[in-house]
């Protein structure tokens, strides 16, 4: 008779980051080199109209490019409105709405959804 103790083996959540698939990301900073700029201080998303209404995070966003994940990242980018003010808010000066625009061209050529 086998005792439950309440825990189980959680799955594994760590980046391959060998393995994923990095074709958005080369694209993204091949367009726009200000991506490695980003450190994900947040500071896009405490204005982000979007994010007001909606899920939207310009941080987790730009976190799954770098990381290679692009699974439902079409849907994520299609939420902005590309007002700016991520980019005014920016202490690195990364060129946010760029960005948004060259993710959308990379899934388009890429076809991932």
């Amino acid at each position: 008779m086998a005792t439950n103790w309440g825990y189980s083996i959680n799955k594994d959540r760590q980046i391959d980051l060998d393995i994923a698939d990095m074709q958005v990301c080369k694209a993204v900073l091949a367009a726009e080199p200000s991506l490695n700029l980003c450190i994900s201080c947040g500071t896009c998303a405490s204005g982000c109209t979007a994010a007001s209404y909606t899920t939207f995070s310009l941080r987790k966003i730009i976190l799954q490019v770098k990381r290679g994940e692009t699974a439902g990242l079409a849907k994520e980018v299609s939420h902005c409105m590309l007002c700016g003010k991520c980019q005014l808010a920016c202490p690195r000066n990364v060129n946010t709405r760029n960005i948004i625009l060259q993710i959308q061209k990379a899934l388009e050529v890429y076809g991932q959804n």
